[in-house]
């Protein structure tokens, strides 16, 4: 067991016994090599089952506001939640938007290096059976029957983490430093910007030919922390926005909706493109309406709770040829 994972399972043990929380939620090793799932353990659970690995892979903010509704002893349930830098962010959103009081929440921030990318390993492999899973440092060491690989971390981050500029939470109780790893340098993607750069109608037919993989599974929904909704748009039936079916209209409907109700909340995770079984590349999308609430307000999501976003306010300076100049 690694000195963090030593350090978060102190920190929530000690977390129950104070009784400053009474749910935590963390990340337990998963069935397969590669994979963890996420953990929801309270007092009578193994807190040892706790993991902290380069595959604790899902944004746990997504639970929050559906829990936040539990009532123990008729108040709210306090919950503790294991933090990366991108889940905090969310958390910042989520407590903007009031979908989360920050008065029962506790988090354990921990700096992260950069989440691997399993599919990038699974590639390398021809389809090979892997038997387990180890990290010594730089260095990701694969198990197979027969022998062993061994991959260079940085060589296989998932792309959301290639351009993290916020590794360590913006918001947290406690912050837990990992085990010093190779800083991991903020790479521009050549394929966001090379994307921006094309005409409207080059844009449209790269949206249309990645969108049209789309099989309507939702994964992208159910895993992000921004779609909160107790009811989506894509099932409602009074009114109805748009039918239930594999037509191309209707997936790029549901898509274009989707993508544009992160404008300026989207905190980059990655967490909607990792869901995807169709390996659709989600993030081309909504990094752009990252990139333009940064350049057109200069505002980050996630970053600071006391900054407004930008749909909730206006200033005199506010770009607007979008509006009065129309590509």
């Amino acid at each position: 067991m690694k000195q963090s994972e030593y350090e978060i399972i102190n920190t929530v043990e000690k977390l129950f016994a104070d009784k400053k929380i009474d749910l935590f939620i963390g990340y337990e090793k998963g069935t397969l090599p590669m994979r963890t799932s996420p953990y929801f353990l309270s007092m009578q659970d193994d807190i040892r089952k706790l993991v902290w690995n380069s595959f604790c892979s899902n944004n746990l903010a997504v639970y929050v506001p559906r829990l936040k509704t539990i009532k123990e002893n008729k108040r709210p349930k306090r919950i503790g939640i294991l933090c990366k830098g991108c889940d905090s962010r969310s958390l910042v959103g989520l407590i903007k938007e009031k979908q989360v009081d920050r008065d029962n929440l506790f988090i354990v921030g921990v700096s992260c290096s950069g989440i691997i990318d399993r599919r990038k390993i699974m590639s390398k492999l021809d389809g090979q059976g892997i038997l387990d899973v180890e990290e010594e440092g730089d260095t990701i060491i694969v198990k197979l029957k027969d022998r062993e690989e061994s991959f260079t971390r940085k060589d296989y981050l998932c792309e959301a983490c290639l351009n993290c500029a916020y590794p360590t939470p913006a918001v947290y109780d406690i912050l837990i430093k990992t085990e010093t790893i190779s800083p991991q340098a903020v790479i521009p993607d050549p394929e966001i910007k090379e994307f921006r750069t094309k005409p409207r109608a080059e844009r449209w037919q790269v949206f249309e030919e990645e969108i049209s993989k789309c099989i309507r599974c939702y994964a992208c929904r159910d895993a992000c922390p921004n779609c909160y909704c107790k009811e989506c748009f894509a099932e409602q039936t009074k009114p109805k926005w748009l039918g239930v079916t594999n037509e191309l209209s209707d997936i790029i409907f549901y898509h274009i909706i989707r993508i544009f109700h992160q404008a300026g909340r989207c905190i980059d995770c990655g967490a909607c493109a990792r869901a995807c079984p169709m390996n659709i590349d989600l993030r081309l999308f909504t990094r752009v309406l990252v990139d333009e609430a940064k350049e057109r307000f200069g505002y980050e999501p996630g970053v600071s709770i006391k900054d407004q976003p930008p749909l909730a306010t206006f200033k005199t300076e506010d770009k607007q040829e979008f509006m009065t100049e129309p590509e």
